[in-house]
């Protein structure tokens, strides 16, 4: 448990300055594109605190593959909904979306298909490389096999 902790620990820590970066690339995205003209200090701080806490989220959240006897589907599971609510919770805090039953029911259904996108991708992935890999070993093994009987 303790190398779990100090893993969630250590990529938070290493994603956490990633947080401000992408605060300083979102908002001058909306400033070119004129949704934001100025921030106040306060905007900026939360803005500052909240991607911080978002990126040490989200970086140290993937250490949760590595509890062996959690099945993936939990683990998947636990990983969206705490994703789920880090962003939702930031997005709302910074003002990115309004307070409001529908934004937060269009914010969910956006969440969750590119969610599920990701893993359908990533599932994909997986599964042609170890098609591969089954192929290379099994080619292997035939070509040992061959060399045995000789």
């Amino acid at each position: 448990m303790k190398r779990i902790v100090l893993g969630f620990f250590r990529r938070g820590l290493i994603a956490c300055g990633v947080g401000p970066v992408v605060l300083a690339v979102l908002y001058l995205v909306l400033k070119h594109n004129g949704a934001v003209e100025t921030l106040t200090i306060n905007q900026v701080c939360i803005g500052i605190f909240s991607l911080s806490a978002l990126a040490f989220i989200v970086g140290g959240m993937n250490i949760i593959y590595q509890i062996e006897r959690l099945p993936l589907m939990v683990a998947i599971l636990i990983h969206g909904i705490i994703l789920y609510l880090s962003y939702l919770g930031t997005y709302l805090l910074n003002d990115w979306l309004e307070w409001s039953l529908i934004s937060v029911l269009a914010f969910t259904g956006i969440f969750v298909v590119g969610y599920l996108v990701i893993w359908i991708v990533i599932y994909s992935v997986t599964r042609k490389n170890t098609e591969n890999i089954n192929k290379i070993l099994k080619q292997k093994q035939q070509v040992t096999g061959t060399d045995k009987s000789m």
